[in-house]
């Protein structure tokens, strides 16, 4: 019978030990787990305001602890990324302005070196035509120096002819001085022999008579001679004054000459000019034209950038919105 009463003691005692241990397992294991069955609810709700703090040092405190370090490390990264997201939206929509503004200007610039393209295509083709021009002026002037050369030579032989000529008349001239003279002395002949004719009276009468007809003759021949001398002395006197207006022209076609060959010398260097000028422009042409492209370029590269600005916008805004479910405070 005491046997019996001791097993019921002993019985009893080990089941209020054994609740006694299950209470306590439930204090220390059950409860903390509970809690952080709770706070994992609450993070993965988005709600970081509450506090995970455990008591002890078992796994179950551990766990709870682990969960409380979670809950801080999301915390900071949740602010890190409201923080930059609102930056980066901040920084899209400066980008996403300043890409306007370089594009609005980018265009204008294209547009102007398109315009100075066109400008530049006009300036070399003008100029082309300038050097043409020059060409073509530069080979008459040419023509003209050789023309002019060629009558400045014939009037270097007209003056030539001129001088022969009035060496000539001077000739003439004397030679009508010579028939002058002979006329004079043939005039005296034949008073002579009217005198002696007369003294031979009826003897020296037919004599006379042809005396008197040498002496008419000699008269005539002198006044002929007389005439002729001042024809040919006016025609020297015109041969002289031609010559000396010959010889000015001969001067002013030699004056004529150098200045045709200056003129010339100057229109070779002008079409050369123009030719460098055409070569430099066709050069700063397609600088403009290479720039144009590159200006081009940037026009397309400053659309993709602002296409990539808005892009990261967006996806700044869904980043944004997704960290919006988290409460921090």
């Amino acid at each position: 019978m005491a046997t019996s009463v001791v097993n019921v003691a002993c019985g009893i005692v080990s089941a209020l030990f054994s609740i006694a241990i299950g209470f306590a397992l439930t204090r220390s294991i059950v409860r903390p787990v509970q809690a952080a069955q709770k706070a994992a609810d609450r993070i993965a709700s988005g709600d970081l305001t509450g506090s995970c703090r455990a008591q002890g040092s078992d796994e179950a405190a551990q766990l709870v602890g682990s969960l409380g370090r979670m809950q801080d490390a999301l915390t900071r990264i949740v602010r890190e990324i409201r923080s930059s997201t609102d930056q980066i939206e901040v920084a899209s929509t400066e980008v996403a302005s300043g890409n306007q503004d370089l594009s609005a200007r980018t265009e204008q610039t294209a547009g102007s070196l398109q315009q100075a393209a066109s400008s530049m295509d006009e300036l070399t083709s003008t100029l082309r035509h300038s050097a043409d021009a020059a060409n073509q002026a530069h080979g008459l002037a040419h023509s003209a120096s050789e023309i002019a050369t060629r009558g400045g030579q014939v009037v270097s032989q007209v003056v030539s002819t001129m001088d022969e000529i009035n060496a000539s008349s001077k000739k003439i001239s004397d030679i009508i001085g010579v028939i002058d003279g002979i006329a004079f002395q043939t005039n005296i002949l034949a008073l002579n022999a009217a005198v002696e004719a007369a003294r031979a009276g009826e003897q020296g009468r037919g004599f006379a008579v042809v005396a008197g007809e040498v002496r008419s003759l000699a008269q005539r021949s002198a006044e002929a001679a007389k005439e002729i001398k001042s024809l040919i002395g006016a025609s020297v006197d015109k041969v002289e004054s031609g010559a000396r207006l010959v010889q000015d022209a001969g001067s002013t076609m030699q004056e004529i000459v150098g200045a045709v060959r200056r003129v010339s010398e100057v229109l070779g260097e002008i079409t050369t000019a123009a030719t460098e000028q055409a070569g430099g422009i066709q050069q700063v042409n397609a600088a403009v034209n290479n720039v144009d492209q590159m200006t081009q370029q940037n026009a397309a590269l400053v659309e993709q950038s602002a296409a990539a600005a808005e892009s990261m916008r967006e996806q700044a805004g869904k980043l944004a919105r997704t960290v919006e479910q988290f409460r921090t405070e």
